[in-house]
């Protein structure tokens, strides 16, 4: 792998970060205002954030190598899929009464899914403006 592809994948992953953390900064907005939750611990909104944006990086630098210059739309909804169901599931292993929080559980798998689209959006448009090279 040369050095070239190391920094196409840098840039698919810093967008991709950027991406999912928007997307997830905006979710958490409509959460907290919907629900009359509180931001009482900075450092752990923090780590939220950051997590989100690592997330994003990891999904995006996949993805570039996932789908190459293949066209299959299977291919990259299954990859979006995929780490949304990851990400999203997390907590299904940490709740010890899963189906007294399945709404809860349900939301915060959509979310995951959702911000993983935003992200997959903007490395196409990025990909298709030449902007970020596919692997190849």
């Amino acid at each position: 792998m040369s050095n070239l592809e190391r920094i196409e994948s840098v840039k698919a992953g810093y967008l991709g970060g950027m991406a999912f953390t928007v997307a997830y900064v905006l979710i958490l907005a409509i959460n907290y205002s919907t629900w009359d939750v509180y931001v009482a611990d900075v450092i752990g909104l923090g780590v939220k954030v950051a997590i989100s944006f690592i997330s994003g990086f990891l999904f995006a630098v996949t993805y570039r190598y996932i789908i190459r210059t293949d066209q299959n739309g299977h291919l990259k909804d299954g990859a979006v899929l995929a780490f949304g169901l990851v990400r999203g599931l997390v907590p299904v292993e940490m709740s010890s009464d899963l189906f007294h929080h399945l709404g809860q559980l349900t939301i915060l798998g959509i979310e995951s899914i959702i911000c993983f689209i935003v992200a997959r959006f903007c490395l196409e448009f990025a990909f298709e403006k030449g902007w970020i090279k596919l692997f190849s």
